[in-house]
């Protein structure tokens, strides 16, 4: 039998073409993204073809095809041989944004299976693996087989992308990177859809960041962009549903690997910041919906509530730990985490309330500390953080401690120069705010809950 031909184009035509405001065809994209993966299309084609989109944009079915070529120019997980459904969370990324390390264990022990690939750090957000890797010795890098290990044995396990998945993703992120065009909400979808698709799920809840603290700064934009994914998701035979959450302060109040890890433990004891619980048990009770192990959203909700109480989700926890290589004295006892040595005050200038926070400004801080990546290149401190005490509401005094940063040295520069950054990112006022900031903004999903 012969091979099947090819469709051939000239890469030129198809900048023209996008650039021109075509649309185009499932076999034109697969060739492009064909292309960028092999090396055969040269950068600076693929980097103009980027900013053809960016300028034009890309219909639903041009967004659907495109992630379609990015997820197939790899692995893609089978995981069939699970007996039950396998769900995922993606979040879009915030300040102490750390629902995934209570999700996973969670919805398993809601009796569903739950592979998660990770990030790490980008920006002034932070990252599920380096959180993960400030437990000591916890893998990040298992291999698809390790991978489908540690899911068999306890419901949920947490890695890192493999080279083996989504590698035009990986392609066309550098591009993106260096060619000014991140920012479009067509090449956003792609590239986080192909990476979640490639896990095998049957379904995926989103978590949409918007506010101060978030990439999306304006909700149309956050709305925008979920109703891509979801239509995207949908159109790939998905479950799907995106929640529009609130980034206009720090979730939880610990902001740092090792920091939240520890508020993680919390949660999964019952305890823990009541913003943090709350979304996760929201974010969960839609993963237990949208994988049949609850009928209503409210069902599913009232089970991670017996399911935390019960200990079942900190045991998980513990399962996938150890089953990483993970030291699970640490898990069992926080303090055994890595820390900091010292501590320094953020003190109020005045008293009164917390009007605005910058969060945006709180997520840099600790990035300048070490908890983050300000190149590339760099590692990332584990135990260095910072500690919210005030947030928008909250009353204070003057002279009292609005956070406290954990740091190295008291005489290190980088804690100055993140002191002075937290001093500015708090908004002080005689009259406490006249609103109150929804946790969850809206929800995206075509279905009755």
């Amino acid at each position: 039998m012969s091979e099947p031909t090819v469709p051939q184009f000239r890469v030129i035509d198809l900048i023209r073409k996008k650039r021109d405001g075509g649309v185009f065809s499932r076999a034109e994209i697969e060739y492009l993204v064909d292309g960028c993966t092999k090396g055969s299309i040269p950068d600076y084609q693929m980097a103009a073809w980027l900013m053809a989109v960016v300028l034009r944009g890309m219909t639903g079915e041009e967004t659907a095809a495109l992630t379609n070529a990015m997820l197939h120019s790899g692995e893609v997980l089978d995981l069939s041989f699970l007996p039950a459904k396998k769900v995922d969370k993606h979040s879009t990324g915030g300040v102490g944004d750390k629902t995934s390390l209570v999700l996973a264990p969670l919805v398993a022990a809601g009796g569903l299976y739950v592979p998660m690939i990770s990030g790490r750090g980008l920006g002034h957000t932070g990252g599920t693996l380096d959180k993960l890797e400030s437990i000591p010795g916890f893998r990040v890098d298992l291999d698809a087989r390790e991978f489908e290990r540690v899911l068999k044995a306890c419901g949920c396990s947490m890695i890192g992308q493999t080279e083996k998945i989504a590698p035009a993703d990986r392609k066309l992120y550098v591009l993106r990177d260096v060619t000014g065009t991140v920012e479009s909400p067509y090449l956003i979808c792609a590239s986080i859809m192909s990476k979640k698709l490639a896990e095998g799920t049957d379904a995926l809840v989103l978590d949409v960041k918007t506010g101060s603290g978030a990439f999306m700064k304006k909700e149309e934009d956050a709305v925008f962009l979920a109703e891509l994914m979801v239509e995207t998701g949908e159109r790939m035979g998905k479950k799907m549903a995106a929640l529009i959450t609130d980034m206009n302060q720090p979730l939880g109040r610990m902001v740092g690997n090792a920091l939240e890890v520890q508020e993680c433990i919390e949660v999964l004891h019952g305890e823990g910041p009541a913003d943090l619980r709350d979304l996760c048990f929201e974010l969960a009770g839609w993963m237990l919906y949208l994988g049949g192990a609850a009928k209503t959203v409210a069902e599913g909700k009232q089970l991670c509530e017996r399911i935390i109480a019960s200990g079942q989700a900190f045991e998980r926890f513990r399962q996938m730990v150890e089953l990483q290589g993970g030291d699970i004295s640490a898990i069992d006892d926080p303090s055994r985490l890595p820390s900091a040595e010292h501590r320094v005050e953020v003190l109020s200038p005045q008293s009164g309330y917390v009007t605005a926070i910058a969060t945006e400004q709180v997520g840099t801080a600790c990035v300048i500390l070490g908890g983050g990546r300000e190149r590339k290149e760099d590692s990332v401190d584990p135990a260095v953080g910072i500690v919210v005490h005030k947030k928008i509401g909250d009353k204070v005094s003057a002279g009292e401690s609005l956070c406290t940063i954990h740091c190295h040295s008291l005489a290190d520069a980088q804690a100055a120069r993140a002191k002075a950054l937290l001093e500015e990112s708090y908004e002080i006022a005689e009259a406490p705010p006249t609103y109150k900031l929804p946790l969850i903004h809206r929800v995206i999903y075509k279905g009755e809950s």
